[in-house]
């Protein structure tokens, strides 16, 4: 092959070549640049499902890593806590919930992943309270699958969740999946620390049977007690496990497909857990540390309320209406909704009146 005054000789796959003049020189240079790449890119192995494709937009929206609060513990392997959340009326409630309890646990890093299309600050500011180091990320669920007849929530949020553990190289402590309703014993922290591959443990409040639990036998896993089998190898919950980091990094195809009801049981089995791997926790699965409570879900309503209320700083009405906004509770509007009065002596009486 010939370019301006170059002969390029292939030698096996490596080419050589043979220049006359400086602009031969530069665009064998630049030949040369485009076989480089060419060579690298194909040797490098794309893992589709533990990476976050084009389809998938992630915020990482802030890393706090300073922890404020004061224990006088021994050096403990660090929990990474992940919750999923998304934008709803209860959603401040049930995270506020859950950092008082998180807040009793030393050497835990919160991974809050928002089903979002942005960064809410608001979440910041509440998180910020708590002095656990913490990353937010916003992850919101591709829009293909919320078309889907149920749809698999939660699993966008999780695996950006992984994936800033992984881009981070985090190779030690211990992973969790923690929802933001769910209700967590102290106990449960202490336990799963100690997880040398998978440990699991029964979650209360599942199903038909009021529980999902592994089936201990001579401190061994042989089956489990699930009132929803569905041909899944591992009939769990997903606050049923905990697994360490060093055990998930010899995995690294492990991932969670957006499978509505199969998602523990996929992603346990991309770790190529065998059951005889399983640590059996909380006093060999006969008690409960973690329970699958649900607040019932309600849609925020509109207040129907003036505008100049809301925009008053005479009384405390206008900027409460505003931080329940923010926070997704209610909506204020002067156009719709439900009619805003105000009580006094028993009798109702126009908000106007409060300006």
């Amino acid at each position: 092959m010939k370019l301006d005054g170059c002969v390029v000789m292939m030698t096996g796959n490596t080419p050589n070549f043979h220049c006359r003049n400086t602009v031969g020189i530069f665009g064998i240079l630049l030949l040369l640049f485009l076989y480089i790449l060419w060579t690298t890119t194909a040797s490098v192995k794309i893992y589709e499902e533990t990476t976050v494709s084009d389809a998938e937009n992630v915020y990482l929206c802030k890393v706090n890593l300073r922890d404020s609060r004061k224990f006088n513990e021994k050096p403990l392997p660090t929990i990474y806590f992940i919750t999923p959340t998304y934008p709803r009326r209860e959603q401040i409630a049930e995270i506020v919930r859950l950092g008082q309890t998180l807040m009793h646990i030393p050497n835990l890093h919160w991974i809050l992943a928002d089903d979002v299309d942005g960064c809410n600050p608001y979440l910041d500011v509440i998180l910020n309270d708590f002095g656990i180091p913490y990353t937010h990320i916003a992850s919101p669920m591709p829009d293909i699958y919320r078309t889907k007849s149920t749809i698999p929530r939660g699993v966008a949020n999780r695996r950006a969740a992984l994936a800033w553990i992984r881009n981070n190289n985090i190779r030690s402590g211990i992973l969790y999946f923690g929802d933001d309703d769910n209700t967590f014993s102290l106990k449960l922290f202490t336990e799963i620390r100690t997880t040398k591959r998978v440990s699991m443990f029964p979650v209360g409040l599942i199903g038909k049977y009021a529980v999902s639990a592994p089936v201990v036998k001579n401190g061994r896993v042989i089956g489990f007690f699930d009132s929803w089998p569905a041909k899944r190898e591992w009939p769990v919950d997903m606050a049923g496990f905990a697994i360490s980091l060093e055990y998930l990094a010899q995995h690294p195809n492990a991932t969670m497909p957006y499978k509505a009801g199969y998602e523990e049981d996929e992603f346990l089995k991309s770790i190529k857990l065998k059951i005889d791997q399983i640590e059996p926790k909380a006093n060999n699965c006969t008690e409960i540390y973690v329970w699958h409570t649900q607040t019932a879900k309600v849609k925020a309503p509109t207040i129907k309320i003036e505008d100049d209320v809301i925009k008053s700083d005479s009384t405390s009405l206008g900027l409460l209406l505003k931080h329940l906004d923010t926070m997704g509770i209610s909506h204020p509007s002067s156009v719709s909704g439900v009619e805003a009065d105000i009580i006094k002596n028993g009798k109702l009486k126009s908000v106007l009146t409060l300006v």
